[in-house]
């Protein structure tokens, strides 16, 4: 929980920047590793992999954006903050669909290389957010109920005293997105190696991640998460939530169509 490391003059050295500059190193030369392993040049998935990061940077700040229409864009705290994931998955993505198709490459394989690349950068990225406050989860009497310190309320405004003046204790929902899609990504790459069809890869990624994202929400407790055209107020869902459901289901759609276009193993005929 030390949202700030130290400062170069008086531009400061955050932990999530840190966290996440580390997260999206390995997840490149991840992706770069399985995309070799599908026969795809290396150098073309670190240019992708670069162009990537800028797309979900620049989409994260854009759903930030339209989920809290008040948030303050010319600001340092708009530029250092992490964004809506969702966002950054999203501009990511088509960065990556552009790309492709500028550099003619298989578009199902490289998602492919690059989903387990996501999961990690996102297990890196979760831990900056533990260490800066943000993200935080509802009040728990859990045992790992954590207590943010005094430098992470006054940088991100989580809350650490009650009504009454006692500590307060939050579920540590950074922490659990970060373990989990850990072990997801060992998960992934395992599947990449042992996958039916290209595109199985992302496709299980998107109905994991999705699932886990809508349930983890209800103990979220941030007010970062703004009201997606209303839908907060009318069903006390949150835009993460929704889009959880549409990616899940789109995901699920894809699984079905890419598993039925497997062709059928050749059968002997007895002779």
């Amino acid at each position: 929980m030390y949202p700030e490391l130290f400062r170069i003059g008086s531009f400061p050295i955050t932990s999530y920047g840190i966290w996440l500059a580390v997260g999206m190193l390995l997840g490149l030369f991840v992706a770069s590793r399985l995309a070799d392993r599908d026969g795809l040049p290396r150098e073309k998935i670190y240019d992708l992999g670069l162009w990537t990061l800028l797309g979900g940077l620049l989409g994260s700040k854009i759903l930030m954006y339209i989920v809290d229409p008040n948030v303050q864009v010319f600001t340092l705290d708009f530029l250092r903050s992490g964004g809506v994931f969702y966002g950054g998955l999203i501009g990511g993505f088509l960065a990556v669909a552009i790309l492709m198709w500028h550099y003619k490459l298989n578009f199902w394989k490289v998602a492919d290389a690059f989903a387990p690349a996501v999961a990690l950068g996102q297990a890196f990225g979760r831990q900056g957010c533990f260490a800066a406050g943000c993200c935080w989860g509802k009040q728990t009497l859990l045992p790992w109920g954590v207590h943010f310190t005094e430098a992470g309320h006054e940088y991100t405004g989580v809350p650490i005293y009650g009504p009454h003046g006692d500590e307060l204790f939050l579920h540590p929902t950074q922490l659990y997105e970060s373990f989990t899609m850990l072990a997801v990504f060992g998960l992934l790459v395992w599947l990449h190696r042992h996958k039916k069809f290209d595109g199985q890869v992302l496709i299980a990624y998107g109905i994991i991640y999705s699932i886990f994202r809508f349930l983890i929400e209800f103990i979220r407790d941030d007010p970062q998460r703004g009201d997606l055209f209303g839908l907060y107020s009318a069903t006390g869902l949150s835009p993460s939530q929704v889009i959880s459901l549409f990616v899940a289901v789109c995901a699920i759609v894809f699984m079905i169509i890419r598993y039925r276009a497997v062709p059928a193993p050749a059968v002997e005929s007895a002779e």
